[in-house]
C-alpha cells in the first residue's frame, strides 16, 4: 500500500473530519485542511495533493491544472458546479459525488416549506410575537389538497420528496427533459412542460442541477408564468433562478411568496433585497443538514477517495468516461 497520500480538503461545514480521517488512515491517506479555500491557497497547496475532497469552494480549472499528482476530486455533496470538470475530464481526473445524500433532509425542508407558505406559519408567528392576535390579518388561508404542485427537475430528491406530497393531497406536475413519462407516472406524477407547469401550479418547487442550461432557467418571463396566488420553493442552487426577476416578482405581486434555502450569492449581503420583503421564508443553506446526513455524508465522500486509492471504483463517478483511459484499466 502507498504510504503518505495527501488528501486536500478545501472547506468544511462541520466541527470535525474525524470520520474522513478514519476512513482515509486505511489506505494510507491523510488529511490537509484549507484554512480559507481560496484559490490562491489551493494553488500552493494542490501540487502536494493525490486527491481533493470539497464542499462549497470553487475547484477552478486552474487548480485542477496545477494538481500534477491528483487522481480524484470528491465533492462532499450531490452537485459538482463548483468544480471545473471538464478540465478534469481532458486531464484524467475522476470527478465523484454522493448522489443518495440528504435525500430525506432535502424532501423534509422543502415539504416544511411547502407547508410553512400554504398555512403561513412564519407571518402568524411574527405578528403573535408582536402583540397581534388576528386569524384574518394574513388569510385568506386554502387548504392544499387538490391543489397542484410542480416539480421541477425529476432526481433523486424530487423523487423522495413526491410520495410526501402525494400523502397530502396534491396533484403533482415534473418538468424534467431527461426523464421519461413512464417513470415519472411510477411516481403518481404528470409529465408537463416547463410553461405549463409554471401555469398551472399552486406551488412550484426546484430540484435540478446547476448547468449552464438550468443557470437562469426562471428569468422574468418563466415568473410572470406563475398564477399570481402562487409560491415558488428553491433547495437546489439559487442561481436557477434569475434573482432580479425573483425580487421583481416578490416586490411586484406576480407570484404571492417564495421560500429559499439557495441563493446567489450566499451569504446574502445584508443590504440584500430579499431581506426587507415580508412575502419570502429565507433559510441559510441549511435543507441538506442532519446529524445523521453530516456523517454519511464525511465517511461516503471519503470512501470514493479510498476506493480509487485501493484500487476499486468508486461507487458514484461524475465523469465515467474517462474510466476507458489506460490509467484506470486496474479499477475493478
Amino acid at each position: 500500500m502507498a504510504e503518505n497520500r495527501i488528501v486536500l480538503v478545501t472547506d468544511i461545514a462541520w466541527q470535525s473530519t474525524e470520520p474522513e480521517e478514519k476512513v482515509l488512515a486505511e489506505v494510507g491517506a491523510k488529511l490537509v485542511l484549507a484554512q480559507t479555500g481560496c484559490e490562491e491557497e489551493l494553488l500552493r497547496l494542490v501540487p502536494d495533493a493525490d486527491a481533493i475532497l470539497t464542499n462549497w469552494k470553487q475547484v477552478p480549472a486552474s487548480v485542477v491544472r496545477a494538481g500534477d499528482k491528483l487522481q480524484v476530486i470528491s465533492r462532499y455533496g450531490i452537485g459538482v458546479d463548483n468544480i471545473a470538470v471538464a478540465e478534469a475530464t481532458r486531464l484524467g481526473i475522476l470527478v465523484t459525488n454522493v448522489p443518495v445524500y440528504c435525500l430525506d433532509e432535502v424532501s423534509e425542508h422543502t415539504l416544511a416549506l411547502v407547508l410553512v407558505c400554504a398555512r403561513k406559519v412564519c407571518q402568524y408567528n411574527t405578528s403573535v410575537h408582536a402583540g397581534e392576535w388576528s386569524v384574518s390579518s394574513h388569510g385568506p388561508l386554502l387548504r392544499i389538497r387538490g391543489k397542484t404542485l410542480g416539480i421541477i427537475g425529476f432526481g433523486n430528491i424530487a423523487r423522495t420528496l413526491a410520495p410526501k406530497l402525494k400523502a397530502f393531497g396534491l396533484q403533482i406536475l415534473v418538468f424534467d427533459p431527461f426523464v421519461d413519462d413512464e417513470t415519472v407516472g411510477s411516481y403518481g406524477c404528470s409529465k408537463a412542460g416547463l410553461e405549463d407547469l409554471l401555469g398551472n401550479s399552486d406551488f412550484v418547487t426546484i430540484h435540478a442541477p446547476l448547468t449552464d442550461t438550468t443557470r437562469g432557467l426562471l428569468n422574468a418571463q418563466q415568473l410572470h408564468r406563475m398564477k399570481p396566488t402562487a409560491f415558488l420553493i428553491n433547495t437546489s442552487r439559487g442561481a436557477i433562478v434569475d434573482p432580479t426577476a425573483l425580487v421583481q416578482a416578490l416586490s411586484q405581486g406576480w407570484i404571492a411568496g417564495a421560500a429559499l434555502d439557495v441563493f446567489t450569492p450566499e451569504p446574502l449581503p445584508v443590504e440584500h433585497p430579499l431581506l426587507s420583503l415580508t412575502n419570502v421564508i429565507l433559510t441559510p443553506h441549511v435543507s441538506f443538514y442532519s446529524e445523521e446526513s453530516l456523517m454519511d455524508l464525511e465517511i461516503q465522500a471519503a470512501q470514493n477517495v479510498a476506493a480509487i486509492f485501493s484500487g476499486r471504483r468508486p461507487s458514484a463517478v461524475v465523469n465515467p468516461e474517462i474510466l476507458a483511459l489506460p490509467r484506470w484499466a486496474h479499477l475493478r
